[in-house]
């Protein structure tokens, strides 16, 4: 078997959820995907996929493997493409968090179509996560850990989730120095991403989630952080939603020492295979141009 239809197999197992799929999809049977699965961990020296009866989890080593392997065959399929057909056009369907895809992706899709004139985009700004497939998008800024591990991912870089008040209001209520001492002060808390009153801290490798009875919820952001402008409480966020605010001396960032592990970024695709030109595009711009922001480091 050519060593590219080994690479093509694991993408199309980790894409479908299942040998049985992967091998309805390719046209193969099971026992054949089954196999060369198996030569393909020999010739890796490593295995891919864990087992199980309910489930298949691609390891480490697999999804490693996996990010080169759509990589070539995307790569594969564009030199297959005749001439004149790479050139970038149709519409693309982006979605992105409403504050960084207004503040960082819209700036981002305006000087891509001006060197691209025969593409468009729709934009589509939500701080759900929407699904690529069923909504027929093209790609997507993700924040946080990937629970889709069949996406294909380019890492853009991380944020923190950041406790904030304004100085008006630290002079009053003073500076808490430990997450314990929160319990003290007005509290802010977003409901957009979660529901339950509790913020999650971190003293050295220990995660502690503490839990509060906030006087306000809001569920958007930029409504959360007016008030806490005010001068109404404390407040927190994620780093690049009040990076301006903390450099313009609005708010003062609390507690860095206790801050959770960070959020990872990524732009997401439903797959690498038969991308076509305007999408190859895009992601070779965005990664370039989001991939350099302060916020994400």
């Amino acid at each position: 078997m050519d060593r590219l239809d080994e690479l093509q197999i694991l993408v199309a197992i980790l894409d479908t959820g299942s040998m049985a799929a992967a091998a309805r999809k390719l046209g193969r049977s099971p026992a054949a995907v089954t196999r060369e699965l198996g030569v393909l961990e020999t010739r890796a020296g490593a295995r891919l996929l864990e087992r199980s009866t309910r489930r298949l989890t691609p390891t480490e080593a697999g999804l490693r493997l996996a990010e080169q392997a759509r990589r070539l065959l995307a790569d594969y399929e564009a030199a297959l493409l005749p001439a004149g057909a790479d050139t970038p056009r149709g519409l693309l369907r982006i979605a992105a968090p409403n504050v960084f895809g207004r503040r960082h992706v819209a700036p981002v899709v305006t000087r891509f179509l001006a060197a691209q004139p025969e593409v468009q985009v729709e934009l589509l700004l939500s701080d759900r996560n929407v699904d690529l497939i069923e909504e027929g998008v093209d790609a997507a800024v993700r924040i946080g850990p990937l629970a889709n591990l069949s996406l294909v991912a380019r890492r853009l870089g991380q944020v923190s989730r950041v406790t904030v008040a304004c100085p008006d209001y630290l002079a009053r209520r003073g500076t808490p120095s430990t997450p314990l001492e929160l319990a003290g002060h007005e509290l802010i808390m977003s409901t957009s991403v979660r529901s339950v009153a509790e913020w999650r801290f971190r003293q050295g490798k220990r995660e502690h989630v503490v839990r509060y009875s906030p006087r306000l919820r809001v569920n958007d952001v930029e409504a959360m952080l007016a008030a806490a402008i005010d001068g109404f409480g404390i407040a927190r966020a994620l780093s690049y939603q009040v990076e301006p605010l903390l450099r313009a001396g609005l708010l003062v960032r609390l507690l860095p020492a206790y801050e959770p592990e960070p959020l990872p970024v990524h732009l997401v695709l439903p797959s690498s295979r038969h991308m076509p030109p305007r999408l190859r595009a895009f992601v070779d711009v965005a990664v370039a141009q989001l991939g350099t922001l302060d916020v994400l480091c």
